[in-house]
């Protein structure tokens, strides 16, 4: 009995380890993913998996690659849009129309997509740049043609005390004091057009039409005048016609600044300073240097080398320009007066330097206001070689802050207020544009 129960324990015993081993080896030689016994096979099968895996790898490289460059064709579309959209900053995009981008521009792209499977397109935002500067900064995509009729009204009042007559002793005064309040109204409707010749460069052409009046009231305190006088003039025409190239010298991209290099030339279409009726020329007339009429144009040939920078760091887009504004000097200039034309001889007037920088936040996918400084520093013009006694230096500077709105795909409103911080400025300008892509 006792031998009897021992076999049947390993019988049952034996049983289960056949069946484990029927099992496993049944598992051995039907398992595919199972490693082969033999070291030849296991070798070639780990070969195998690393040429694999270094596949795997370069197809990897080439897809971020890929993926880079998309990102950056969107960019660089996202930015050439915002001219029409609003350029810069710009512009301006606008580079960026920034336009004005600061367009004005001027406004600098973002284009992102941080869901898989979701096109790029339908989440793109673009970032615009309310143009508070004349030059945007963001240029028109290529074979784009925009449109921007835009209108500006400028205010500015100043006062002024003139002294004609010499001192014989402190304090005494012989001769005339003249006391001057000048408010100065001008309205300027410009016309600007825009070509892309390519993504890199373009072409601009602007002509204005001004509307100026002033009113002088002045009181010449020392001859005992009992009330003030009031002098009107105005002046209306065509200004001075302008032309101007912009090249976008560097790709850019987020957080990478955009530079672009811009040529301007002004022309002397509008009327002339020199030739409007100027009532008066000698020193003992108390209105002297009053102007019956006023001129539109400067009188001057001008080019004005120009470098802009935009820089894009979502949501912001950060930009500023510096240039150097040269006046050709005029031979034989003769003044128009009352008493007959005076001859003057080379008027040589001084070069501007100038420059500006600001911000532009967008609000959301149609909208960003921006916020800027403009200084411009005016040299002493020359007579014949010589500085005039009372030519001397001015300083301009200009606070602006600006609205973009994008109305459609293909128009924008830009609105901006500047407010002069110094004695020469404006008071204030108001300016309202409104580029359309065609």
């Amino acid at each position: 009995m006792k031998k009897t129960k021992s076999f049947r324990g390993h019988s049952r015993s034996g049983i289960h380890l056949i069946g484990a081993l029927a099992l496993a080896y049944g598992g051995v030689a039907s398992g595919a993913d199972q490693p082969p016994t033999d070291v030849e096979a296991l070798r070639k099968q780990v070969i195998e998996q690393t040429n694999h895996i270094e596949t795997l790898k370069r197809q990897m490289a080439e897809t971020d690659a890929k993926l880079a460059e998309i990102q950056k064709a969107l960019g660089k579309e996202a930015l050439s849009k915002t001219r029409g959209a609003g350029a810069s900053p710009s512009r301006d995009s606008q580079p960026i129309e920034i336009a004005q981008a600061p367009q004005s521009a001027q406004t600098t792209p973002a284009a992102k997509s941080d869901t898989v499977g979701e096109p790029p397109a339908q989440r793109e935002r673009v970032q615009q740049i309310a143009q508070i500067f004349e030059q945007p900064g963001v240029l028109t995509p290529k074979g784009t043609f925009n449109i921007e009729p835009g209108l500006t009204y400028g205010y500015s009042s100043s006062n002024r005390v003139s002294l004609v007559g010499y001192t014989i002793i402190p304090a005494l005064l012989i001769g005339l004091i003249d006391i001057r309040e000048v408010k100065r109204n001008t309205v300027t409707a410009n016309l600007t057009a825009r070509y892309g010749v390519t993504n890199r460069f373009e072409l601009e052409a602007r002509l204005p039409y001004v509307r100026r009046w002033d009113s002088v009231t002045s009181r010449p305190l020392a001859i005992g005048a009992g009330q003030e006088g009031l002098f009107n003039s105005d002046g209306s025409g065509v200004g001075d016609f302008e032309a101007s190239a912009r090249y976008q010298l560097n790709d850019g991209g987020a957080d990478k600044p955009y530079y672009i290099g811009s040529l301007r030339f002004k022309s002397r279409t509008g009327t002339d300073p020199f030739e409007v009726l100027n009532e008066g020329t000698t020193s003992t007339r108390l209105s002297n240097g009053l102007q019956k009429e006023l001129p539109t144009g400067s009188g001057f040939y001008t080019i004005q080398p120009g470098l802009t920078m935009l820089y894009p760091a979502d949501p912001a887009v950060f930009f500023g320009s510096i240039n150097y504004q040269y006046n050709f000097t005029r031979s034989n200039v003769t003044l128009n007066t009352t008493e007959g034309p005076v001859k003057l001889g080379d008027v040589e007037p001084g070069g501007v330097f100038g420059i500006n920088f600001g911000m532009g936040l967008a609000i959301n996918e149609r909208s960003s206001f921006s916020l800027g400084y403009d200084f411009a520093s005016v040299g002493t013009t020359k007579v014949n070689g010589r500085t005039p006694p009372l030519s001397v230096r001015t300083t301009l500077g200009t606070m602006l802050v600006g609205y973009s709105h994008q109305i459609d795909k293909t128009t924008s409103l830009n609105v901006s207020v500047g407010v002069g911080v110094t004695a020469d400025s404006p008071d204030v300008a108001l300016t309202v544009r409104m580029p359309m892509n065609l």
